[in-house]
């Protein structure tokens, strides 16, 4: 059995935040091999680790990548973004970024040791968020776009465009991280969600003291412009982000959207 010290145990602690006879018993259990000890207690629940998982981690990293016909984005979630922007962090997104875009979504089961070793080496709770993987259909073009801030992406887009170029698909992925979409057309938002906001415009309308005979056409104008919203809103209805009189269906010409994907954080 290797040999091990009162420092060995006190690093333990100090890095698992496990109680010294834990990181002792961690230690003897694994022939004083550091890295198998803070597995062991990782496994066991026995780390502050164990209790970081009902914090919230609202702040983290997205990444994006890209292989063949393939992309893909990773997030990757903290609880400060001070964790987020530290190089083991933003490093391990690209690297399930890269992962999934070459394997499949599935693929980052791959590395749940690694995210399980950064929680309990940056001491926060740290997770898997969203998995996003389009493959291209055969002549459609696939692009990405990825917005960095403070050394971290904060704003990742997938797009996959049918019968325009590859340009054409970066640069509505460009708009879609400015407009921030939630649909793609207009048949895709919920009756229900429609029918609040028209109700919503009705009692506007009529508080501003307009003409009750008259409210259902200045409604579906203002429920027009509720599509058109920035951001929210439909893709294809929202204005351009570089020219704001064309609207992205205008720009698209004869090209067509066929899906897109967008996560954030912080």
């Amino acid at each position: 059995m290797a040999e091990f010290t009162a420092k060995d145990v006190q690093r333990l602690r100090q890095v698992t935040g496990a109680g010294m006879m834990d990181a002792k018993r961690a230690l003897q259990e694994n022939d004083g091999d550091f890295d198998a000890a803070g597995k062991w207690l990782r496994e066991r629940g026995l780390g502050k680790a164990a209790e970081r998982g009902d914090r919230e981690n609202a702040e983290g990293a997205v990444a994006v990548a890209s292989r063949g016909n393939a992309a893909a984005i990773v997030q990757l979630k903290s609880e400060t973004d001070f964790v987020a922007k530290s190089p083991q962090f933003v490093d391990l997104a690209g690297e399930l970024a890269e992962l999934v875009a070459a394997k499949g979504a599935d693929a980052v089961a791959e590395r749940q040791d690694a995210i399980d070793d950064l929680k309990v080496t940056l001491k926060e709770n740290i997770e898997l968020g969203r998995v996003v993987r389009f493959e291209a259909a055969p002549g459609n073009e696939l692009d990405t776009y990825l917005h960095v801030q403070n050394g971290r992406g904060v704003n990742a887009i997938l797009v996959e465009l049918a019968g325009g170029t590859k340009d054409l698909a970066h640069d509505i992925a460009v708009h879609i991280a400015f407009g921030r979409p939630n649909y793609l057309t207009r048949d895709e938002v919920p009756e229900a969600e429609i029918e609040a906001e028209r109700e919503s415009l009705t009692n506007q309308t009529r508080n501003e003291g307009k003409p009750e005979q008259a409210l259902p056409k200045i409604v579906e104008g203002k429920l027009n412009g509720w599509y058109k919203r920035v951001p929210g809103g439909v893709l294809l209805e929202q204005p351009y982000a570089r020219d704001e009189k064309l609207t992205v269906q205008q720009v698209l010409g004869s090209a067509t959207v066929v899906r897109f994907a967008q996560v954030t954080v912080g």
